[in-house]
């Protein structure tokens, strides 16, 4: 479920736009007119594609009203975060909880000491 950083944006987007509306249509272009605002120029064909990523990842889903094709996003910040926090603990730490979390403890308080 790793995502890249324009993956992460266009989902950072997705959230965003949704906030206030969860059944909002979102295009492609919505989602390119947004990430401009941002000072994200990015081609519409890269957003494009990058969404077609994330469809088949199954973290987003496309379907057609009328004659356009929206897109949804199928988890909230919080379920990717828990996701994205399972599959780094078990990468780097064999599944072991504990230990992940003696690390980024550890690795905090490097990171203020310097």
């Amino acid at each position: 479920m790793a995502c890249g950083f324009l993956e992460m944006e266009i989902l950072n987007t997705f959230w965003s736009i949704s906030s206030s509306n969860e059944d909002i249509d979102i295009s492609i272009q919505d989602v390119v007119d947004e990430l401009s605002k941002n000072g994200m120029e990015r081609a519409y064909t890269t957003i494009k594609t990058v969404m077609d990523r994330l469809v088949s990842k199954s973290i987003l889903v496309r379907y057609k009203s009328g004659k356009k094709f929206f897109y949804k996003v199928t988890m909230d910040k919080r379920e990717m975060a828990l996701e994205t926090l399972k599959e780094f603990t078990n990468n780097f730490f064999g599944g072991d909880t504990s230990a992940m979390v003696r690390f980024v403890e550890r690795e905090t308080v490097e990171l203020l000491v310097k």
